[in-house]
Order: C-alpha cells, then structure tokens, then sequence
C-alpha cells in the first residue's frame, strides 16, 4: 500500500514539474512565435520576459485580513502530511518476503512471522529482558535489526554470538533465504537505586 502511494504521488509530482516546466520552457524560448502556433488565452507564459509571479501576483492578496492566516494553515497542513508521510516510511514493515522454492516457483513468507520468530527466540537467551526485531530492505533480501535489553548480568559477547551464529541462521534456514544480513543494537536496563534504611 505504502509503495503504490509512494508512487502515485512522485508520478503526481513529477507530472505537474514536468507541466510547470515546459510552459516556462516554452514561453522563454519563444516557441510559439518560431514555431508559428497560438497558445491558450490562459497561458501565464507567453514570452522570454513573462516571469513566473510578477509584482502584482505577489502583493495582490497582501491587505486582505484573511490572506496570512489561510497562508500560514495551509502551510501548516503541508508541513503536517509531509512529517505524516515521513514517518510512515520509517514505520514501513516487511509485509512480505519472496522466497524461491526448489521447483522454480516463488513463494511469499509472512514477514512479521519472521519477525516474530527471531523475537522469541532472542527472549529465551539467558540475560536478555525484552527484544525487538524489525525486517528492512528488499522483499528478496531482507535485513533484520534487532534490538536487546540486556539484565545486568548479561553477558553482551555470549548473547551476541548465539544470536548470530544459532537465532538468526535457523530464521535464514527456515525462510530459505541466501543470506541475512543483520544489525544488532544491544542495550542495559537501567535499574533504580535502591535506598538503604
């Protein structure tokens, strides 16, 4: 869903940049009058000394009341989609992976029943308190990040050697995946002190 948006709205943009452009391009080259054809009566550009606003375009609205209010909301709401739309793909998961079976055919595997896999699997090692896992990347070669919180007696090199070398090759095995690269981000939990009496 995420990707189609994506798209929809970078065809949507590049079409009206595309527009945008060859109507300025148009009017500063000229080319209606060396190419001898009329353009429409609405046409902002109709020769090289045409500007994109003139002065009258930009103060036109200016002693209006409502003009910097409705300005500053839509500018608002603008800025407000576009953070929306940036987290969104941070927030992306891996819905799906694709997988090549042994009879040529691809198959799909639900991501976040990988995801959840390594997740419990990483929780049952010795001194891990909570772990995370989040796949990225491409449907055909994911990357996993996981993240651990360690106890305090958690030993950081056993815990990661296990993890690579057993919880994250029996996930690539079991998903039939070449390789599986991964990031792993290992973190304290932090204790409060405890007073004395």
């Amino acid at each position: 869903m995420l990707k189609t948006v994506n798209r929809v709205l970078l065809g949507l943009l590049g079409l009206g940049l595309f527009a945008l452009g060859g109507s300025v391009l148009l009017g500063a080259l000229d080319l209606q009058r060396h190419w001898d054809f009329d353009v429409p009566g609405w046409w902002p550009f109709r020769g090289p000394h045409d500007v994109v606003l003139g002065a009258q375009g930009r103060t036109r609205w200016r002693e209006e009341d409502w003009w910097w209010p409705t300005v500053i909301a839509v500018l608002a709401v603008l800025l407000a989609l576009l953070l929306w739309w940036l987290l969104a793909q941070r927030r992306h998961h891996m819905d799906q992976i694709l997988v090549n079976s042994e009879d040529g055919a691809t198959a799909r595997l639900d991501g976040r029943a990988l995801e959840n896999v390594i997740k419990e699997e990483a929780q049952v090692l010795d001194g891990v308190s909570q772990a995370q896992v989040r796949l990225t990347g491409g449907r055909t070669t994911p990357t996993a990040r996981v993240r651990l919180l360690l106890e305090p007696h958690a030993d950081p090199v056993r815990i990661l050697g296990h993890l690579s070398r057993e919880t994250l090759v029996h996930a690539r095995e079991s998903a039939g995946l070449d390789r599986l690269p991964s990031k792993v981000r290992l973190r304290e939990v932090r204790h409060r002190a405890r007073r004395a009496a």
